[in-house]
């Protein structure tokens, strides 16, 4: 069965990009391009694996993932966060929130992104 990965990023360009490469990988994609849609989007698809930026318009990705963690429907879908925030501080935040694995964008290249996405997955 086909894995749905709901990728929660305000930037176009991005979406697009990782759109085309997890399809290509055998996923199914659905994104949202701010943390308000992307979180009912959670609830009403319940994918299997969630990449949240944290830099959002709506809503912030704390916020995301604070209530995706706190709502019994989604609380078991792992999130990657992917974001351009690089303190320890905000990847500690983002981890007590609950996030799987915390990810900087400048720091991966997409082939090491699809390869955490399909290890979580898997798990």
């Amino acid at each position: 069965m086909t894995k749905t990965i709901l990728f929660i990023e305000d930037e176009s360009a991005l979406q697009k990009t990782f759109g085309e490469v997890l399809t290509q990988e055998g996923y199914s994609m659905i994104s949202a391009l701010d943390g308000e849609l992307g979180l009912r989007m959670a609830e009403s698809k319940k994918p299997d694996l969630i990449i949240l930026d944290l830099i959002l318009p709506r809503m912030n990705g704390f916020e995301v993932l604070k209530s995706l963690k706190e709502s019994e429907e989604t609380k078991n879908i792992p999130v990657i966060v992917l974001t351009n925030l690089g303190s320890m501080e905000d990847v500690d935040k983002a981890i007590s929130l609950g996030a799987t694995t915390y990810l900087v964008k400048a720091d991966y290249k997409l082939e090491e992104v699809l390869e955490k996405i399909a290890a979580i997955i898997k798990q």
